[in-house]
């Protein structure tokens, strides 16, 4: 790093020492771009160029693109981005680990230096995806959920220990700690980073990431440069690869006034997702600016920038400010980082200064003042519902004439818990305060807990039917609530605390008590869930909820004590209170002075010392757990985590790329299709063939844990692909599920897929609706391969890996969708599936294809990013259907993972070569 082009190199003197920089300003003194005219997110961008700048892999080429960035007119410039460190969760992560196991391993075999295989940055793990309400409405459900969680992932858990020995540059977070990326914001992030090189030299660097979930951008709200990524791509950076992009546009959000009486950052955020999703930002990057911002504390900032994924973009920035090192000071950071990060920022451009004369692509802007309470529902988070509108707009969804006109329902008689009700249609059968958008947010979980005290003080509790939990983002927020009084009152309320982790959010919500779930499937009724989370996909929360909304927790513990989102909480009474007296939404909605004069007496920066002052060491079954030693993972005989068979058998040189032919079609989707319906994360449903493995090996149901918990097993999640309850394959009309109609040869090939550990006792016969693994199995056993019909956004959602690990498993070598999501299209290609466009205006229905075709796809070694590819189509009867689609292979380097077949397998080649 000491040879920085264009004279840059800089010294920056602090209290804790002198810091060497790559100096922005230096490149308009050498006549090269104009810095105060770019976006912040795109300073950093050329930061970490001009830093890296070493004529091989950063030339300065890239430095002199990103300086001369074209708002207007950005092109088609490839960079190399590498990020200072990786954050994983323990989903993602678990299998990364168990990629990285894999690649000492193939590295042993091919005779190389296992310690090539270590992480070059710093990567840290936070385990908060496995814990599940099981146990809800009781003190103790916490201790019982948590009790559940070490029973169910004791061997993952073992394994990451093994893993934090073995790896160099990397941290595992214990479970009961908090969320990911609130422990980011709390703990982990930096602002400013430091690093010292080879030559001893120590140099000052913006901070920034990727991280293993498409949540990871809510660092941003930090002004820290980070977004989600795939494990494959994570991994890949982990071990000194730069993550290749094209050079980003950037959307200009201008946030003017104030919130109103009444409105939530959460408000705010689902307005922001809805205007920016119609707008159309995927793949670009959200610049926010405005004096808005001045108004908008650190955690309302985070919780915009959170939802990122959810508007489409690759990120949501806010720079360096004020109100950042604030923050900072509030969380425990010490003097000299609040210090460097101030000094730093200045000295780089990158301190907020909203006189400069920033150039956009495009800009929105709103007014803080116009935001209304609303929900986000039933499917969708852009799908905005303005709290006055929620009674109709359900009612519409329910008529005749509604998109679930067909399962009105009928009113079931109950009893349960004490109680006798008619469970009815819109009943609000889980309400959960949930998710790192929320749970970071102190103003919404203590306008949580006042809406709980005033509604205890007047009698009032959750509806019997009511499934409620309460899942702090960390630590913290249970010590401000305690300190504020109001965990008694939101206990009272029945939000105990069930855990510290994402639980319903990703659909760890656990089951529904027997009594609710058969009244639900005799009545059909459309059962919902309230949530204050950020997704709210097709069964992703509940297999019982059809309807489900976001909102913010104070909302979540409203809908809690109506009970049904059939009332107008506008207008109608929540509840009668224990005097008989109508008790109104506006009686229990606490002011902004109210939620503003609990935070300040109880929300402090000892806390934040306190419960991050060892945050690696975690509870007593943390530290009691066992685990193996050596650089070497001895694969176990386990039903969580398999040595993968990507690298198994793997040649140390790349073969050339070869053209698909007659490939059949495994799957057929519309639009909107998600990562949570290519590969679920939520439970493992009986009879189905991920259900039939584990039993087979012994496993009983109530230990069949989530797809979620066994990513680390491809044994599982490969007959888990496409599993989703929700899911509708087309080629299986009037099914819902892992289905579809097998259309190969009708003999018969028993035994294991060649080269691959998965094998099937169905025997399917062509026009035969089954399974899709079985239907999989079959083809690859004639060495048949596939490929996936979609339509627009697909792979939408979370940067699932598994969602490209098990399609490749499955035998499907192209995707052919009208449009992508940005995360799954990087995560296809590093895996080595082909990720085919149909041109504007062309989907699989208007060219006529409905998956009985024959596919050949003249793909070859000498493949060009973006080129066009003649695809012809062959039905049965002979018709022959040709269309051109656009190669979604993006970039040169891409061209190069696609070829290797994938990115892994690149850079495990590389460095076998030495």
């Amino acid at each position: 790093m000491s040879k920085i082009p264009f004279d840059a190199k800089t010294t920056l003197e602090t209290s804790a020492g002198k810091f060497s920089v790559a100096h922005l300003g230096a490149l308009e003194k050498a006549g090269i771009g104009h810095v105060k005219k770019l976006p912040y997110s795109i300073r950093v961008l050329l930061e970490a160029a001009l830093r890296n700048c070493d004529g091989y892999i950063v030339t300065e080429e890239h430095v002199r693109a990103l300086a001369n960035y074209n708002a207007k007119d950005v092109g088609e410039q490839e960079i190399p981005f590498m990020p200072g460190r990786v954050v994983m969760q323990d989903f993602t992560g678990v299998p990364a680990v168990v990629d990285l196991a894999a690649l000492r391993s193939a590295m042993q075999r091919m005779g190389g230096d296992v310690q090539k295989v270590n992480p070059l940055v710093r990567a840290d793990l936070v385990i908060d995806h496995s814990v599940q309400v099981d146990a809800y409405g009781t003190a103790d459900a916490a201790d019982i959920n948590s009790a559940h969680e070490f029973e169910r992932n004791g061997e993952r858990y073992g394994f990451l220990k093994w893993g934090q020995q073995a790896f160099d540059n990397f941290s595992v977070i214990p479970p009961e700690t908090g969320i990911v990326h609130q422990v980011n914001l709390e703990y982990l992030a930096g602002c400013v980073l430091t690093r010292t090189d080879e030559a001893g030299e120590t140099w000052a660097l913006p901070d920034s990431l990727v991280g293993t979930d498409s949540h990871t951008t809510m660092i941003n709200g930090l002004g820290v440069v980070g977004w989600g990524v795939g494990g494959i791509e994570a991994e890949a950076c982990m071990l000194g690869q730069p993550i290749y992009m094209l050079i980003p546009e950037v959307v200009g959000f201008k946030l003017e006034g104030n919130l109103a009486e009444g409105a939530t950052a959460t408000d705010v955020v689902l307005t922001v997702t809805q205007m920016l999703r119609a707008h159309g930002v995927v793949g670009k990057f959200v610049d926010f600016y405005g004096p808005g911002l001045d108004t908008l504390s650190l955690a309302d900032r985070a919780t915009i920038a959170n939802m990122a994924p959810e508007y489409g973009a690759t990120m949501g920035f806010f720079p360096v400010d004020d109100k950042t090192m604030d923050y900072l000071r509030l969380t425990g950071r010490s003097h000299d980082q609040m210090e460097l990060v101030e000094k730093y920022c200045k000295l780089q451009g990158l301190w907020r200064d909203d006189s400069d004369p920033i150039e956009y692509k495009a800009t929105l802007s709103l007014d803080l003042g116009e935001v209304q309470p609303c929900l986000a529902g039933p499917k969708r988070p852009q799908d905005r519902i303005l709290l006055s509108d929620m009674k109709g707009d359900f009612q519409l969804l329910t008529g005749e004439q509604g998109a679930m006109g067909a399962h009105r329902g009928a009113a079931q008689p109950v009893s349960h818990r004490g109680a006798e009700f008619q469970l009815e249609n819109g009943a609000v059968v889980i309400a959960a305060i949930t998710s790192c958008t929320n749970t970071s947010n102190p103003a919404v979980l203590i306008a949580a807990g006042l809406v709980a005290k005033k509604a205890n003080e007047r009698g009032l509790k959750a509806k019997p039917w009511v499934k409620t939990s309460l899942a702090p983002g960390s630590r913290v927020v249970s010590e401000y609530l305690d300190k504020a009084g109001l965990t008694e009152h939101l206990e009272a309320t029945g939000f105990y605390t069930v855990g510290f982790g994402c639980t319903t959010c990703i659909g760890n919500s656990g089951p529904l008590d027997p009594p609710i779930v058969k009244a639900i499937k005799a009545g059909d009724l459309v059962a919902t869930s309230v949530l204050s989370g950020n997704r709210n996909f097709e069964g992703r929360v509940s297999p019982h909820t059809r309807a489900n909304y976001l909102a913010s927790p104070p909302l979540v513990v409203a809908y809690a004590l109506a009970g049904t989102v059939t009332k107008d909480l506008y207008n109608e009474p929540i509840a009668q209170d224990s005097a008989g007296q109508d008790v109104f939404l506006k009686d229990l909605w606490p002011t902004n002075a109210e939620v503003q004069a609990a935070m300040r007496a109880s929300v402090t920066r000892e806390q934040f010392l306190d419960k991050y002052a060892d945050p690696t060491k975690g509870p007593a079954k943390w530290q009691a757990l066992e685990a193996p030693g050596g650089d070497i993972y001895t694969w176990p005989e386990s039903t969580y985590v398999q040595e993968p068979p990507f690298f198994v058998g793997m040649s140390p040189d790349a073969s050339p790329i070869k053209p698909i032919s007659g490939a059949r079609c495994l799957v057929k989707v519309g639009d909107s299709v998600t990562t949570d319906h290519i590969s679920p994360a939520g439970n493992i449903a009986l009879n189905t063939p991920a259900a039939d493995y584990l039993i087979s090996l012994g496993v009983q149901a109530k230990d069949f844990n989530s797809f979620g918990s066994r990513r680390g097993n491809d044994r599982v999640m490969t007959r888990g692909t496409f599993a989703n309850i929700r899911l509708k394959n087309e080629l299986a009309p009037g099914t819902e599920g892992g289905k579809t109609t097998y259309y190969g040869p009708a003999e018969t090939k028993t035994g294991e897929i060649p080269g691959l550990p998965y094998q099937s006792d169905k025997d399917p016969q062509p026009g035969e609706v089954t399974t899709i693994y079985d239907a999989s199995v079959k083809y690859q056993q004639h060495g048949i391969s596939l490929v996936v019909l979609a339509g627009k956004d697909y792979g939408m959602g979370s940067s699932r890996d598994w969602a490209a690990k098990g399609t490749y498993l499955l035998g499907v070598r192209a995707v052919i969708a009208a449009s992508y999501e940005r995360i799954h299209r990087s995560n296809l290609i590093g895996m080595g599936v082909l990720p085919l466009q149909f041109e504007e205006g062309s989907t699989h229905e208007s060219l006529g294809l409905n998956g009985t075709e024959t596919f050949s796809i003249p793909v070859s070694d000498d493949v060009k990013p973006l080129s066009k590819i003649t695809v012809t189509a062959t039905k049965p009867d002979g018709k022959v259907i040709t269309f051109d689609a656009v190669c979604r292979i993006d970039t040169p380097v891409e061209v190069d993972y696609y070829r290797n077949g994938g990115i892994l397998h690149t850079v495990l080649r590389r460095m076998a070569r030495g």
